[in-house]
Formats: structure tokens, sequence, C-alpha cells
């Protein structure tokens, strides 16, 4: 709770000290995957004084349901802002509806490798980045809470930071919802699919200390029940994470505070000189 306060500090003095208005230069690009032989719109937030001599750490955001990598964060948060405040580069790709599996079922959904291998080579190319798991940090809400988890703990030499935004962690006590059975096939007849795609299936492939985890979720929100058990079972099996709830539902009034958490979590982690 201490780090969680310290940062909230840290974060009010950058913005007392701000003399202009921060807002990050915003990068449209299409990103072609090999993996599913078309090209994926991404939005990618840098500094306005970004230069190629500074090299910066990147933090990969996840959009939810519904949204893409033009709609939810970019109209409906402060997200360009913390480019300019925290000195990083924001990757926003449009997941579609994939749950950003490499879907069992439909060989079109590879959205595991999009994002953990091409999109991330893309960026080291592209951008001034630190190509290394110490200076990559992967996050997002809903939908992109689960792809974000999944994937930092299925690629832990990628990512060293993951966090979840009211996270669909466990998707099985909603069978019918969002197009999961589009992607793992009905539960009735793929349960194995379903019980293998979660986020807590993933904790085994969790070497100790290798991601540095903050999750939280509102207490009203209908996903509030799988991430308290995501929280209960990571707590029990000894995974170094922080998980904070507090009141708020499914909303963007609720996202907006713990996009910035998150964000302050990840500027602490970058400067650790964690590798």
């Amino acid at each position: 709770m201490k780090s969680i306060f310290l940062r909230f500090f840290v974060f009010l003095s950058l913005l007392v000290s701000a003399a202009v208005s921060y807002a990050g230069k915003v990068d449209t690009v299409a990103v072609y995957s090999d993996a599913m032989k078309k090209e994926i719109g991404v939005s990618v937030i840098t500094p306005d004084d970004m230069s190629a001599e500074k090299r910066l750490p990147t933090v990969y955001l996840l959009h939810g349901y519904g949204d893409d990598n033009l709609r939810g964060y970019l109209d409906r948060t402060n997200v360009r802002c913390y480019a300019d405040l925290l000195d990083v580069i924001i990757v926003i790709p449009d997941g579609d509806t994939s749950w950003y599996f490499d879907s069992p079922v439909d060989s079109a959904y590879r959205y595991e490798t999009f994002v953990s291998k091409e999109l991330v080579a893309y960026a080291d190319r592209n951008y001034p980045t630190v190509a290394d798991r110490g200076h990559r940090a992967i996050t997002g809400l809903s939908m992109g809470g689960h792809g974000a988890l999944y994937l930092a703990m299925r690629h832990q030499d990628v990512f060293g930071a993951a966090g979840s935004m009211s996270g669909g962690v466990d998707f099985r006590p909603f069978p019918e919802n969002w197009d999961i059975k589009k992607r793992l096939g009905d539960k009735s007849e793929y349960p194995e699919n379903w019980d293998r795609n979660t986020v807590l299936a993933q904790l085994p492939l969790l070497r100790p200390g290798a991601l540095s985890i903050v999750f939280d979720c509102g207490t009203e929100d209908f996903f509030y029940d799988v991430n308290c058990s995501l929280h209960k079972e990571m707590t029990k099996v000894g995974i170094p994470h922080e998980f904070t709830t507090r009141p708020g539902g499914h909303t963007w009034e609720y996202w907006n505070r713990s996009l910035r958490d998150h964000m302050l979590f990840f500027n602490d982690f970058f400067k650790s000189g964690n590798k």
C-alpha cells in the first residue's frame, strides 16, 4: 500500500511541475503479421521530444472487447500524457476479439504470436527502444487484462513486468460471452481449450521472480471473483504480486485510475535495473 501512495505522489509532483500540456505523439501504423498473412493496425505513442539517440522502455497496452487500437484508450483515457511524463513508448495493437490467443480452432487468429514476437520485433526495429525484457512491460483491461498476463507468463524472456485491469483472467464462468467460444470452440465440446488457456493455467510456467506483476479489479465488477481467485492462488504458490481492489465497476472511470497506477508501477520497474 505504501508503494501505491508513493507512486501517486510522484505522479502528482510531475503534474504540478509541468508547465505545458503533455501529450505524446501518436503514430498509426499497419504492421504485417506473417503468422496471420494480414496487416494489423497499431497505435504507437512516443514522447514529443523523443530522439534516436536516447533509448526508451516500452509498455504494450492491450484493449478490451469491442475496442481497437484507436477506440478506447486514445479517446477515453489520458494515455498520451504518460509517454511524455514517464519517458516511455506505448504500443497499442488492434487485438480484434482474439483474447490474445493463438486460437486452437481458427488459424486466422494468432495474436499470441503477433504480439509477443512480430509486434515486439517491429517496435524494436522501428523505434528507439531498449530491446530487453527489463525494459518491456505489458498490461491491458478486461479482455486485454487477460491477454497481458497470459502473454507475459508464456513469454518471460520478452516481458519483465505485467499487469491486468479488471481482467477476464478466468473466463470459464462466461461460456457464451465476448466471442470466446469462437476462439476456443464451444466449452462443452472443447473443455480442454478453455481450461488450458486461462491465466490461472499459466501459473506453473512462472519462474521464481521472473515477472513483476500488478493487477486490480473493482468490487462491483463481474470479473471481481475470478481476480480474487487468481490473487489467492498466486499467494498460495508464493508468486509475488500487487493486487488491489477498490469500489468500481467495469468502467472507463475505473480504468483511468488503474492505468495511472500501472504506468507508475512500470516506471518503478524500469528504473530498478531489473533484467
